[in-house]
């Protein structure tokens, strides 16, 4: 932990120097609502290998890219990654009016391997970003083991799906503009991250693995506290069905760069699926989760049965110093589908296709 502790004081000191140094950047509006020193940090997690015009204005020759997304959901609460504060009040939030207003562009891309110290390649596809101070010939090694799970096929649940942040919704369909007015949260289940859910039980379910769907909203009408919320729900399931083994919370990210919106896509059988990005969490010694390599195990056998089934639909695992509340089973995971720029078909699409690839894996564990 001391070691742990000094590097990130040395990390902070180099961040504040950055910070200087590109003050042109960040005072461009790059990254809106952070400090000085978090937009320059995020600055260069959105540089692209082979992104010439950015690499120039920061004298870098190449860095591992991602764009602008750290995993949605880890620092939002505390207003640092734009979250909404929905209404007060405790009536629905219905989906928002589609307008014709254009605020900026919604940009499709498709996001590739990645390169650089943080990333390693799975055996046989799919790539983990390791953010923390495991080796990554360590994480490699634990990737090809089974996770300590056993899935009984029958009646007995053997999966929950839940939703830390519920109200988490998309764009209505498939178009090259945002309004800003436009709050991606509602409370209509055919419209947020309730729909993905569903589309991932319906295919699990295919396998013979009874499946549990919680579709209680935790971020509304109070955001902040989301996760403690969703823990007690989570808690409250698993006393009442003991036999459920993976608890899988379903959300999207939140990318976006220079005023527009970035929609990771794919093109699979001629529609689009949203990319999706998996969150496993790492203890660092304060996080109460000592088996948190049983969940990054399971992340391991998704991410590569994902690429396998459907080449290029994964973003690397996140594999960082993170709760999530995975510490309440040994087969917890956060997956991230889509984007607010995505489209609620793309990301149905991607439910769709993410549960036959979970069923798989699901079934080899029977």
């Amino acid at each position: 932990m001391r070691h742990r502790n000094r590097r990130s004081k040395i990390k902070s000191i180099g961040l504040t120097v950055l910070a200087i140094l590109l003050s042109p950047v960040v005072a461009s509006g790059f990254v809106k609502g952070l400090s000085s020193i978090e937009a320059a940090a995020s600055v260069l997690s959105d540089i692209k290998v082979g992104d010439s015009e950015k690499l120039n204005v920061m004298n870098i020759t190449s860095y591992p890219f991602e764009v602008l997304s750290k995993g949605f959901g880890w620092k939002e609460e505390n207003g640092i990654s734009g979250a909404v504060q929905l209404n007060s009040d405790k009536g629905p939030v219905p989906y928002p009016a589609i307008t014709e207003v254009k605020s900026g562009s919604v940009i499709r891309d498709t996001f590739g391997e990645y390169s650089g110290k943080q990333y390693f390649s799975l055996d046989n596809c799919g790539q983990v970003r390791n953010c923390t101070d495991e080796q990554n010939s360590v994480l490699l090694a634990q990737s090809r083991l089974n996770p300590e799970i056993k899935i009984e096929l029958g009646d007995e649940p053997q999966v929950l799906i839940m939703h830390t942040h519920t109200t988490e919704s998309f764009e209505p369909f498939e178009r090259d503009y945002y309004d800003n007015s436009f709050s991606y949260r509602t409370t209509d289940e055919n419209m947020n991250v309730v729909a993905v859910g569903e589309e991932i039980k319906t295919q699990i379910e295919k396998y013979g693995i009874s499946v549990l769907h919680n579709t209680q909203i935790h971020d509304y009408p109070s955001y902040t506290g989301s996760y403690d919320r969703s823990a007690v729900t989570v808690k409250k399931v698993l006393a009442e069905n003991p036999s459920i083994k993976i608890v899988l919370d379903i959300h999207r990210d939140a990318i976006s760069r220079d005023g527009d919106l970035i929609a990771p896509v794919i093109e699979k059988d001629s529609k689009k699926a949203a990319q999706v990005m998996i969150i496993s969490g790492c203890d660092d010694g304060t996080m109460n989760m000592p088996n948190y390599l049983q969940n990054f195990r399971l992340a391991c056998r998704f991410q590569e049965q994902f690429e396998s089934d459907t080449p290029g639909i994964t973003r690397p695992i996140l594999f960082d110093y993170r709760n999530y509340n995975q510490e309440l089973t040994t087969g917890s995971l956060l997956i991230e589908v889509g984007s607010h720029g995505n489209s609620i078909e793309q990301v149905r699409y991607s439910g769709n296709l993410i549960g036959n690839s979970i069923g798989k894996v699901l079934q080899s564990l029977t």
